[in-house]
C-alpha cells in the first residue's frame, strides 16, 4: 500500500466514485450500517467531526439570541394532522408507532396493546413545538421565541447511503415565532448566513445561498432559503435550509398573541435546520484516492504523531521524544484554542498507523524514529498536498510554523474546491438543447466528468420542474446573488428576472 502506485482506497473515484465514497466511509472508520435498515453506527472519528461542525454552529446560535431546548421523539398523530400542506410532504416517510408493551405468543414477542392515538416518530418538529410555542406565547412582550433543538429525526428511506440518506439522522432544527413578518424574513436569513459561515469557514465547502423554487420549497412553508455545494462528480447537494413559514403553522397551532392595542394576531414562525449530511458532503468535497482530507478547524485532531520503532530497544527514547513533541504542540494555539495533538501507541506495525491516518485525513502527521530523536526534528507530512512529499523540519520550526501551516491548509481545501466548481459551472448555455445535452453527458461515473452545474436565466414557471424531471434535473436554488435585468429562460425562452442553479443532486 506504500507504494507511489497504489492508493490506500480501492476503488479510485475515477473508476467507480459510488463505491469509492463508501470505502471512504469505512477506511476512515466514520460509520458503518446498523441492523435496523438504513439507520447508521457513527463511530468515534465521525462523530468527532459532527461534534466540531455542531460546535461552532451551535455557538453563533446562541450568540444570535438561540436557546437549546428538547421535544419528545414522538408526536401524536392529531397534531401532524394540523397542518395538510405539512402531512402531504412527509406523509410517505413517517415511521408510526402504534402499540406499547410486548407479550410472548407462540413463543415469540409481538406487540400487546394498541395506543389509543398512533404516535409519529419525529420526522421534523414544527407541530408539537408549534403546539408549545402556543402555550408559551399570550403577549407582545413574550416575542421574539427562539428556540433550537438538537436531536435525531426519522425519515423512512428507501435508498440508504450513509451520511448522505438514511432513516434515522441527527441534526438541529431551530423555531422561532415574531411579531412581524419583517422580522422573521430577518431570521431566515440571519440562520442561512449562520449556515453559509459554518459550512464555508470551517468545513471549507464552497456553498450558493439562494431561495428555493416553488417545486423544492420545504412543505408548507412560504419560501425556503438554501446553501448549495457541488461534490466531485459534478452533482449538488443541499447543505443547509431556513424557512419563513409566515402564519401558516401559527395558525394550524394557534399560536397567537396580543399586541400593545389589545388586538389579537397570529405569530410569523420560522424554521431552519441543518444535519448529519454535511459529513456527506465533507467527503464527497475534500476526498481523494487515499481516502478523507480533514480541514483543521473541525479535525478531531490537528496532528498525529506516528512513531517508527523497528525493535525493542528503540520504544522507550521514541516515545519519550513523541511525549516531548507532543507537549510542545499543545502549548500552540489554532483557531483559538490549543492545537489538538495524538500519539498513536498501538501495537501494530508503523506503516498500517500511517495509512491509516492517512485514510482518515488528519491535517498533519509527524513520523519520528530514532534518527529524528537524535536529531531533535520529525518528518512531516501535510494531507492536503502529495503523499509522498514530507519535509524534515526541527522541533523549533514544526512548533513556530504550525499555526499558519495549518491555516493554510484550511484555505487551500476550500480555494481548491472552488475552483473545482468554478470549472463544472457553466453561464453560457441558454436554450433548451444545449442545456439538455450538457446534462445527458451527465451518465455512468461523472467524477473529473461532463457536466455539473448550469447557471442560467429562467422564468419560474412551475410546469418547467415536471419537464427537467424528465432529464433528472432539479431547480437547487435562485441564487441571492443576482445580475439584474432580465434574459431569457433556457427553458421556455419567456422573458425571466431571476437566475437559477441548474443541477442533478443527491
Amino acid at each position: 500500500m506504500a507504494k507511489s502506485n497504489k492508493t490506500a482506497i480501492s476503488p479510485t473515484r475515477g473508476d467507480d466514485y459510488a463505491e469509492w465514497y463508501q470505502q471512504v466511509v469505512k477506511g476512515a472508520d466514520l460509520a458503518e450500517n446498523a441492523p435496523v435498515r438504513g439507520c447508521m453506527i457513527i463511530r468515534p472519528w465521525g462523530y468527532s467531526l459532527w461534534e466540531n461542525v455542531q460546535g461552532a454552529m451551535d455557538r453563533r446560535f446562541k450568540e444570535t439570541g438561540h436557546e437549546n431546548a428538547y421535544f419528545p421523539l414522538l408526536i401524536p398523530l392529531r397534531f401532524i394532522e394540523k397542518e395538510a400542506a405539512h402531512v402531504e410532504g412527509f406523509a410517505k416517510e413517517m415511521a408510526v408507532v402504534t402499540h406499547h408493551r410486548l407479550e410472548a405468543q407462540d413463543g415469540k414477542l409481538a406487540p400487546a396493546a394498541p395506543l389509543e392515538e398512533p404516535m409519529v416518530i419525529r420526522p421534523t418538529s414544527e407541530t408539537i413545538i408549534g403546539e408549545a410555542f402556543a402555550g408559551w406565547i399570550r403577549s407582545y412582550r413574550d416575542l421574539p421565541v427562539k428556540i433550537n433543538q438538537w436531536a435525531n429525526v426519522m425519515r423512512w428511506e428507501m435508498r440508504p447511503r450513509l451520511w448522505l440518506r438514511t432513516s434515522e439522522f441527527l441534526w438541529q432544527e431551530g423555531h422561532t415565532a415574531h411579531a412581524t413578518e419583517a422580522e422573521a424574513r430577518e431570521e431566515v436569513m440571519t440562520m442561512l448566513e449562520i449556515y453559509r459561515e459554518v459550512v464555508e469557514e470551517h468545513m471549507a465547502v464552497p456553498v450558493i445561498p439562494g431561495e428555493k423554487s416553488e417545486g423544492e420549497r420545504f412543505p408548507g412553508a412560504v419560501n425556503t432559503f438554501t446553501i448549495e455545494a457541488m461534490m466531485q462528480d459534478g452533482k449538488a447537494l443541499q447543505s443547509g435550509t431556513s424557512h419563513y413559514l409566515g402564519q401558516n403553522f401559527s395558525k394550524a397551532a394557534n399560536i397567537r398573541f396580543q399586541t400593545e392595542n389589545g388586538d389579537w394576531e397570529f405569530c410569523h414562525t420560522t424554521s431552519w435546520g441543518a444535519s448529519t449530511r454535511l459529513i456527506g458532503g465533507l467527503i464527497m468535497t475534500h476526498g481523494d484516492d487515499d481516502g478523507l482530507r480533514v480541514p483543521p478547524r473541525i479535525a478531531p485532531d490537528h496532528v498525529v504523531i506516528v512513531p517508527i520503532i523497528r525493535d525493542e530497544a528503540q520504544q522507550g527514547p521514541v516515545m519519550d521524544y513523541a511525549e516531548t513533541i507532543a507537549k510542545r504542540l499543545r502549548g500552540q494555539s489554532f483557531d483559538g484554542a490549543p492545537v489538538r495533538v495524538r500519539i498513536d501507541g498501538r501495537k501494530i506495525a508503523s506503516q498500517e498507523k500511517k495509512w491509516d491516518w492517512v485514510r482518515k485525513g488528519v491535517p498533519v502527521t509527524l513520523e519520528v524514529g530514532p534518527r529524528d530523536v537524535e536529531a531533535g526534528g520529525a518528518a512531516l507530512a501535510r494531507r492536503d498536498r502529495v503523499r509522498d512529499k514530507k519535509e524534515i523540519l526541527s522541533l523549533d520550526e514544526i512548533a513556530g510554523q504550525l499555526e499558519e501551516l495549518l491555516w493554510g491548509i484550511q484555505s487551500n481545501l476550500f480555494e481548491e474546491a472552488k475552483a473545482y466548481r468554478s470549472a463544472r459551472c457553466r453561464d453560457d448555455i441558454a436554450g433548451f438543447d444545449d442545456f439538455k445535452a450538457y446534462f445527458d453527458a451527465m451518465k455512468g461515473n461523472t467524477f473529473n466528468g461532463d457536466g455539473g452545474f448550469v447557471r442560467a436565466w429562467w422564468c419560474e414557471d412551475a410546469a418547467t420542474e415536471d419537464q427537467l424531471k424528465e432529464l433528472g434535473v432539479t431547480v437547487r436554488c435562485l441564487p441571492l446573488d443576482q445580475p439584474g435585468g432580465e434574459g431569457p429562460c433556457v427553458l421556455t425562452g419567456k422573458p425571466a428576472k431571476r437566475m437559477a442553479i441548474f443541477a442533478k443532486s443527491y
